[in-house]
């Protein structure tokens, strides 16, 4: 006993300490120092509170997020885990360079590194990496980072996961990937990676998750795919490959989830996806897939998820469906299925999302599927009939429904508010019709409501406690009484056109104060259109066309810097355009930032409530395309004087109408400068002069109407001016000449002469545009995921991912 006391002693005596390394305890330190630095701001101290214990008395081995060797003889520093330090809960600037960095690449021994969720911009320092030569775990997802991914990197050859997802790299994926022959796990979806798929990915044969999704790559998928046995996951979805789907995917025999959506791959698919025993989600979607659907996919064990939906797939009616799967997720839009809803789907108990929109199924809602307690139906586009039945609102599973574009009639249940869980609600363009229930709006949790299109009337029920609800639609049908005001002033989106409200421009309006988009229109509204509009200074859209609004178009309106989108046509305004309508921000440079629903469940959903007549024909316009589009309408009112030049900053107007006033003057140089223009409406007004040579730079003018003014000369010729050749567009101006109308001019002006015609004109501040054809207005929103347009969901994990319903 007395050896064994002083052997001990001796090893304490002569043991060194165990802490961790002094340069190590530094290097953290004065990362801490720097991170504390960027977020100086007091409001931004508890972002990296965590950090507090971090002090140079204490041994680093016991600092939160530190972990350190646990050898006897040896202490060091192998992982950190530095997730999530700076976040975007602060709305203050923060600004995160990757120079913080600098410190931890003096960690030599550092096996796992997660920086995941830092906000750190710039560009990856690869000579710091190479100092990580025992790096086994590399997580830098969601963050801001830039340039390419330094060679450095690719020489790690311990590294097993490495994720840089969720950042901003771009340029070409260096094929030097392929030597990190180690690596289980490679995640670099959601960047802007361009060019073909290097073929050396297929070296990385222990490689079992790679994925891809949301960059720029093209091509066809690489043959060298064919080594990577280990694979369980391939994610390529939202990018632009092309070609067919490789024959020896079947090959593949581990896969799991295979996700190819969204790209422009061709053909069939290919029979040997029977092979893969282990397969749980299949998705095609959104491709230029075409054939038949093979019958074998539903002998698969293990499917789960199976989203076919939006190529040029044909369903076999006759075929014998008798699923050996249980699917939690089913997606047959636009296949092309006929007749009344497939009763074998009656059979697939753990069905969560059922989607057959835009097909030809006809017949009533079926019975078995009310009985079924599917959290999201997705039915729109086909032609089903008939009542709803009142059962299918008792249930506490349904959070999505969609039935827009159907033949539905009746009244609604009076029970509809028991959906308690319903998130989603769009019965657009049906044949519904009575007083919408008040028991609807005691769903609290639902957040988006269409009744569009219908022949709903009377007064509708007070949404005012329903805090949620942010996207209303109840556009086209016959409600009536005073314009509502009696939501919450969290809505973004109200479209309450084309039904029978009275009364004037209610000031309640001014309340929601995230209010986006805003439409009115065909309702008969008396008054002016009120100063107080500014203080709704979110308007992104707002539609008050042909509401008998009168008076002039008041100042306050010009306060609305966000407004992309104004249609004031067909009303009874007077007075002059004023120069102010070209300080609209909004029309100079589009935000593309528009309102979606939280991603609350795992569907994206378009709302169309309003055609557009574009371009001389009726056209629906989606949500995909509302940040390209820009649009003034001022046409069918009694505007007159001249057009102010300012016009011509509202660079990024895809359509100007001024068309139906009594403008005159000359038509402004300056609407040259509108190089996004598509179509131009300066018809019936009492416009003279020249048609300015400067209107040949807009390259994507299709439509120009100066028809019914008082302009003379030689049209312009040269580029898209060329193409103006309609004879109606032009008609009712004596003196206009040009091969356009194939009227011969008698004296052509020389181009010095043309030049100093136009110089002449610039002197004034005169501007003008409009279009001789009745203009519609369009509000879309993108929301969600499934309903009748749907983008894809993320991916399930290994195990079934069900839809979040939580608010």
């Amino acid at each position: 006993m007395a050896n064994l006391s002083l052997l001990l002693a001796l090893l304490i005596l002569f043991t060194p300490s165990l802490c961790c390394p002094e340069y190590q305890k530094q290097a953290l330190l004065e990362f801490k120092s720097s991170l504390i630095k960027t977020t100086s701001s007091p409001s931004l101290e508890s972002l990296v509170g965590e950090l507090e214990p971090w002090n140079s008395t204490s041994d680093c081995c016991n600092w939160n997020r530190v972990i350190c060797s646990t050898r006897f003889h040896l202490r060091t520093v192998i992982a950190l885990h530095l997730d999530s330090l700076v976040s975007m809960r602060s709305m203050e600037p923060i600004v995160v360079t990757s120079t913080i960095l600098t410190p931890l690449f003096r960690i030599r021994s550092l096996m796992l590194l997660d920086m995941e969720g830092n906000q750190i911009q710039g560009e990856l320092p690869g000579d710091g990496f190479a100092n990580f030569s025992k790096l086994v775990y590399l997580d830098l997802k969601n963050n801001r980072f830039n340039g390419s991914i330094p060679s450095q990197l690719f020489h790690l050859r311990y590294l097993r996961y490495l994720d840089i997802s969720g950042s901003s790299f771009h340029g070409i994926l260096s094929g030097e990937v392929g030597s990190l022959q180690n690596l289980r796990v490679l995640k670099l979806e959601e960047n802007f990676f361009g060019g073909n798929i290097p073929k050396e990915i297929g070296n990385m044969t222990k490689l079992q998750q790679l994925c891809l999704r949301s960059n720029k790559f093209f091509g066809e998928i690489p043959s060298s795919f064919l080594y990577l046995k280990g694979l369980e996951e391939l994610d390529l979805r939202d990018n632009s490959l092309s070609m067919n789907i490789p024959i020896f995917i079947g090959n593949l025999s581990n896969i799991t989830i295979l996700a190819l959506s969204n790209n422009r791959l061709t053909g069939r698919i290919p029979s040997s996806i029977e092979n893969l025993k282990k397969l749980e989600t299949l998705q095609l979607e959104n491709n230029l897939l075409s054939g038949e659907i093979p019958s074998c996919l539903f002998t698969i064990n293990g499917m789960k998820h199976l989203s076919l939906g939006g190529n040029h797939l044909t369903w076999n009616s006759n075929a014998k469906i008798e699923p050996k799967c249980m699917l939690s997720d089913l997606s047959l839009k636009s296949c092309g299925l006929t007749g009344e809803i497939p009763y074998w789907i009656s059979k697939q108990k753990t069905l969560e999302v059922l989607d057959l929109s835009e097909n030809k199924l006809e017949g009533m809602f079926p019975q078995w599927l009310v009985e079924m307690e599917v959290g999201s139906i997705i039915l729109s586009d086909n032609s089903l009939t008939g009542s709803l039945p009142p059962r299918l609102f008792n249930s506490q599973s349904l959070s999505v429904l969609s039935l827009s574009q159907n033949n539905f009639f009746g009244e609604l249940p009076n029970n509809i508010g028991n959906a308690t869980s319903l998130i989603v609600l769009m019965l657009a363009e049906n044949n519904f019709s009575g007083i919408v229930p008040q028991s609807i709006s005691n769903i609290y949790t639902l957040l988006l409501l269409d009744l569009s299109s219908n022949r709903f009337f009377g007064n509708l029920p007070d949404f005012s406690s329903n805090e949620v609800l942010g996207f209303i639609d109840f556009s086209s049908n016959e409600f009536s009484g005073e314009i509502p005001t009696n939501f919450n002033q969290e809505i973004k989106l109200l479209a309450l056109g084309k039904n029978k409200f009275t009364g004037r421009f209610p000031r309640n309006l001014t309340n929601m104060s995230k209010l986006e988009h805003l439409d009115i229109h065909d309702n008969k509204i008396t008054g002016e259109l009120p100063e107080f509009i500014s203080q709704i200074s979110t308007l992104q859209v707002l539609n008050l066309r042909n509401t008998t609004l009168q008076g002039s178009i008041p100042n306050g309106i010009f306060n609305l810097s966000s407004l992309q989108i104004l249609d004031l046509s067909n009303n009874h305004l007077v007075g002059n355009i004023s120069p102010k309508f070209g300080n609209f921000a909004g029309m100079i440079e589009t935000s593309n930032e528009f309102s979606s629903l939280p991603d609350i469940v795992t569907i994206s959903i378009e709302l169309h409530y309003l055609i557009v007549i574009w371009k001389k024909s009726k056209q629906s316009l989606s949500s995909r395309n509302l940040q390209l589009y820009s649009l003034l309408d001022l046409s069918m009112n009694k505007l007159f004087g001249e057009i102010p030049a300012s016009l011509g900053k509202l660079k990024d107007l895809k359509l100007l109408n001024i068309s139906h006033n009594i403008l005159s003057g000359k038509v402004p140089i300056s609407l040259g400068n509108l190089e996004s223009l598509e179509s131009l409406d300066l018809s019936h007004n009492k416009l003279s002069g020249l048609i300015p040579q400067s209107l040949t730079k807009l390259q994507e003018l299709s439509v120009l109407d100066v028809s019914n003014n008082e302009l003379i000369g030689k049209i312009p010729i040269g580029g898209q001016m060329d193409t103006m050749n309609d004879p109606n567009f032009f008609a009712n101006n004596s003196g206009l000449c040009g091969m356009q109308i194939q009227v011969p001019c008698a004296k052509e002006l020389s181009p010095t002469e043309l030049s100093k015609d136009e110089s002449k004109e610039a002197l004034f501040l005169w501007e003008g545009a409009g279009i001789g054809y009745s203009f519609g207005f369009f509000i879309v929103v993108g929301i969600l995921y499934h309903i009748g347009y749907f983008v894809p969901k993320p991916l399930p994990n290994h195990r079934s991912q069900r839809i979040r319903q939580s608010v």
